[in-house]
């Protein structure tokens, strides 16, 4: 198929099938408890689905010593069964090269551990903190960052001290911003994340909160109405989704989206550039307009973390360079996401771009544009004195 038939196909909205729980009710299915109590987690229920690759086998075998397999009938549904390279399939099912670890890799990417002073709090910026309120998910990405401690099989367990947080926030009056994350923190009852919410608004310093969530992508139907006014009781709060792949985008993921968004959440996507997932324009740019299309602007595009056996995932900063090209200039500006990294050890979030100054010269600046036309920009010069006194004489002189 050409790159247009490629872009056409994946823009569709299309509902997850059932066909793989035949017994399940179609209100069974609509139920988020239903869905994670069915959610493929063993080899045994994997292969009663599907046909592994030797390589899925025994990373599935391996899995329970690192990061727990889960993955929703939900999600499990988008996977295509015959395509061993299925970008679906590739972000949940274990294979063997997550047990070999490049030696730029490590446990901890981004230094959360050593910028926490409390635990289960990260404070890496001046203004805002990071609150881990879980360490469980619907589903489990193969990439996660925070393997270390997401799951319950890792070599750490997350330590959680609400109390001592609160204070620490409540004392910290630098603080305006807190991002919950985990885990995934919709993944708490709809009281307990109230609780959480409530007793942040009660902090007067604190200005708005942020969410991170994947289970509007893995599990839809948790984003339920009640869900949806609690959280609404909480403005101003900004939610974080995680979509990777335009197939992740079904009728359930927009509907879910759009009930967010009815109860006037600001809604931006953070996605992560994986090999043979969506590292090329094309898939990007279906994935971008998707998610337009859903009311969610498209935020980040993280190059993948050096965690832990993420090699066979991880793509050359050039390929996100070259997709940030392709996208500039062929789509609207809120369609194109900033592509980062975060800075190994704990640099925090840098800014990648393509270089659109060819050069700096005094006075002026030398720029290019998406088609590679140059052009000049002068900066600036403060108006002569001289002609500011022939302006005051010109004005003088007409008012008399």
């Amino acid at each position: 198929m050409t790159d247009e038939e490629v872009y056409d196909r994946l823009t569709g909205f299309h509902p997850s099938e059932m066909d793989l729980w035949p017994d399940a009710s179609r209100e069974q299915w609509q139920d988020y408890r239903w869905q994670l109590k069915n959610r493929v987690s063993s080899l045994s229920a994997l292969e009663s689905r599907m046909e592994l690759s030797q390589e899925e086998r025994a990373g599935v075998l391996l899995a329970g010593q690192k990061l727990a397999m889960s993955i929703t009938p939900h999600f499990f549904q988008l996977i295509d069964r015959n395509d061993p390279d299925c970008p679906i399939r590739r972000q949940v099912i274990p294979r063997i090269e997550e047990a070999w670890s490049a030696p730029e890799e490590m446990a901890d990417p981004c230094g959360e551990d050593r910028h926490m002073p409390v635990p289960g709090l990260v404070h890496r910026y001046p203004d805002r903190v990071l609150f881990l309120v879980t360490d469980r998910c619907a589903s489990y990405c193969r990439y996660c960052t925070r393997s270390r401690v997401v799951s319950g099989v890792g070599d750490q367990q997350l330590e959680i001290q609400w109390e001592s947080a609160f204070q620490y926030l409540e004392k910290n009056t630098a603080v305006r911003d807190v991002l919950l994350s985990g885990g995934d923190p919709l993944l708490l009852s709809d009281d307990k994340l109230d609780r959480i919410l409530t007793r942040l608004r009660s902090i007067p310093h604190i200005q708005f909160v942020r969410i991170g969530s994947r289970i509007p992508i893995f599990l839809p139907q948790r984003i339920t109405p009640e869900l949806c006014a609690m959280l609404q009781k909480h403005h101003p709060l900004f939610l974080s989704i995680h979509s990777n792949h335009p197939k992740e985008l079904t009728t359930e993921v927009k509907a879910a989206l759009e009930r967010l968004a009815n109860a006037g959440i600001p809604l931006g996507n953070q996605s992560v550039l994986l090999r043979g997932i969506n590292d090329n324009a094309t898939v990007q740019r279906a994935l971008v307009h998707k998610l337009l299309m859903c009311r969610v602007r498209p935020y980040y595009l993280y190059q993948c973390d050096l965690i832990n056996g993420s090699a066979h995932l991880r793509t050359p900063v050039a390929t996100g360079l070259e997709i940030i090209e392709q996208l500039r200039g062929h789509t609207t500006g809120y369609g194109i996401p900033q592509y980062v990294i975060d800075g190994p050890g704990g640099g925090g979030k840098i800014p990648i771009n393509p270089e659109y100054i060819l050069s700096h010269q005094p006075g002026r600046i030398i720029l290019r544009n998406y088609e590679n036309e140059v052009f000049e920009y002068p900066d600036p010069q403060p108006i002569p004195q001289q002609v500011m006194e022939e302006l005051y004489s010109q004005i003088l002189t007409s008012n008399h």
